[in-house]
């Protein structure tokens, strides 16, 4: 029982569990106070600040309990050093409290604001909204740790002055870090791509997962991960598939030698009408012209775009519009050519000196 008693009393003990005891009187108020605060909040024409009661509530909890432990310190049974020590970690604790609290509330302005019209009308607006967040958390930190080293007793001027000092050498070192960093910005300006956007760099293809601050991830057809730095990829060219507004179908007809000029027309207006019968089509350019002679066969030329951006969706379209192809031009002429050579052979004893020297060989 005495080493019971010499255990509870210890400073440590009490420290712990006054921290534990002013978290749950903290939760306990504001399970009461919740209701209220909800309640008033409804009130108001914004919904921003009911999503933000709920976010917040655990960090606040935590740093009413670490300012309880403030409160309470003179009272307890710690001697100057530890109160000290005790002090400091009240200060890092708070910052990270502060910080948490500030992290929730920009996701839940960025959340309220991805939800507005502008935003939902302009996906490029909420990539930046994404990227913007990012840096602010970025910078949240760097402060957090400013205000904990100037808590801590770390003279920030000289800190300030030291890396003036030093700035040179800094920005010699990560020379590539600040051209990522610029490569961002100019990425989340221009807006060549969004997150989740079908995209070619360079020699590959693929859909972006992630813009961070410093890369870019992009995912392959063949499901590896490409991370390409924000500095490089400012200066490649980029090309969004999932910007297009239509797909263009594009293919060449082979029929044969045999087949008529009225088959050829027929055969013209029909696949022009199958075209511009399909809800998808594109009006304004339809192309089904007879293009020339071909070594083997008569060539039509077929150019059409369709009304959508979904890659699946036209390889569905081109399926069904060349199975159309197929019945028109197995109907109405001799059939689709493929290539053939025809030898005439010479009868007689004069023949061609060419065809005389082919015999030979």
């Amino acid at each position: 029982m005495d080493d019971l008693s010499t255990i509870l009393r210890s400073p440590y003990v009490v420290v712990a569990g006054l921290v534990i005891g002013a978290f749950i009187a903290s939760r306990l108020a504001l399970a009461i106070l919740r209701p209220l605060i909800v309640r008033a909040a409804r009130r108001s024409a914004w919904e921003w600040d009911d999503v933000l009661i709920g976010a917040v509530a655990t960090p606040v909890s935590l740093l009413v309990a670490v300012q309880a432990l403030r409160a309470c310190l003179p009272w307890l049974p710690i001697d100057a050093r530890g109160v000290g020590s005790v002090y400091s970690v009240i200060a890092v604790a708070t910052s990270a409290l502060v910080m948490w609290i500030v992290f929730r509330a920009i996701d839940v302005v960025v959340g309220m604001m991805a939800k507005r019209p502008w935003a939902v009308e302009r996906p490029a607006s909420r990539s930046l909204l994404k990227i913007a967040s990012r840096v602010f958390k970025v910078l949240v930190v760097l402060l957090a740790i400013i205000i904990v080293l100037a808590q801590l007793g770390v003279s920030v001027a000289s800190l300030i002055a030291g890396l003036g000092i030093g700035g040179l050498a800094l920005a010699l070192a990560a020379q590539k870090t600040v051209e990522n960093l610029f490569g961002t910005m100019s990425i989340a300006v221009d807006q060549p791509m969004r997150e989740g956007d079908f995209v070619k760099i360079g020699d590959h293809v693929g859909t972006v997962e992630a813009i961070g601050l410093r890369s870019t991830r992009v995912r392959t057809l063949d499901r590896t991960l490409i991370t390409v730095p924000n500095g490089d990829l400012a200066d490649q060219r980029v090309e969004s598939f999932t910007a297009r507004d239509r797909i263009r179908l594009a293919c060449t007809i082979g029929l044969l030698y045999g087949t008529t000029a009225a088959q050829m027309r027929d055969v013209l207006e029909r696949l022009e009408a199958t075209l511009r019968a399909h809800p998808k089509i594109w009006p304004d350019t339809v192309v089904v012209r007879f293009k020339g002679f071909g070594a083997s066969s008569l060539d039509i030329e077929v150019m059409a775009w369709f009304q959508t951006s979904d890659w699946g969706e036209f390889q569905l379209i081109r399926q069904d519009i060349l199975l159309e192809f197929m019945e028109i031009v197995e109907s109405r002429s001799g059939g689709f050519a493929f290539p053939t050579q025809t030898l005439h052979v010479v009868n007689g004893e004069k023949a061609p000196a060419r065809q005389q020297n082919k015999r030979s060989a």
